[in-house]
């Protein structure tokens, strides 16, 4: 299966964004220019390999960008024993597609839309789902980062398939950061 996170043109408009040129990314990232001109054109699929390569010689550019700088707070999340009804709501209520799950203060496993809907097609009639407690259905809590790390590591743990990250200090959640976050920092800069 092939993972893109970044279009050619995102990694373009990325570039250009820092103030680079074609030929200053392909010597910091050990490729040729005309590799990084034929990604930027959407005339070739890159490796992921080598989109990490490009995409950590622009970033290190500007090291200032970290999990602080693009991370939202506060951290929208439900309890072990709260009904998978009242994840749903939160999630259309705050426009988002997932939440993390605790028990007490402690992390503990993550609630998605997926996991919902494939409850629902598995021939559970939809209010049972909906009357569950989330511990019945949640999934492996999302995978902590501190406010400090940087968006190359980021942008790392997303070619995991991870849907979110969530940004941890001092033993507390302070902040969430989704794929589409990270996406739109990078275009933006």
């Amino acid at each position: 299966m092939s993972l893109q996170i970044l279009s050619g043109e995102d990694l373009k408009r990325l570039r250009k964004s820092y103030g680079l040129t074609q030929k200053e990314v392909a010597k910091k990232a050990g490729v040729s220019q005309s590799l990084i001109a034929r990604i930027e054109a959407g005339k070739i699929d890159p490796r992921l390999s080598t989109v990490k390569k490009i995409l950590n010689s622009i970033l290190s550019v500007k090291r200032g960008l970290d999990a602080a700088s693009i991370m939202h707070s506060p951290v929208i999340s439900v309890d072990v024993k709260d009904s998978v009804r009242k994840a749903v709501d939160l999630m259309e209520k705050h426009g988002i597609s997932q939440l993390p799950v605790f028990d007490g203060d402690r992390i503990v496993g993550s609630v998605l839309e997926g996991t919902i809907i494939r409850r629902i097609l598995q021939g559970k009639e939809p209010e049972k789902v909906f009357s569950l407690k989330v511990e019945d259905v949640m999934e492996e809590p999302f995978t902590t980062v501190s406010p400090r790390t940087s968006i190359n590591e980021i942008l790392t743990l997303f070619t995991h398939e991870k849907p979110a990250v969530l940004v941890v200090d001092k033993g507390k959640p302070v902040g969430i950061i989704t794929k589409i976050d990270l996406i739109t920092s990078i275009r933006s800069r």
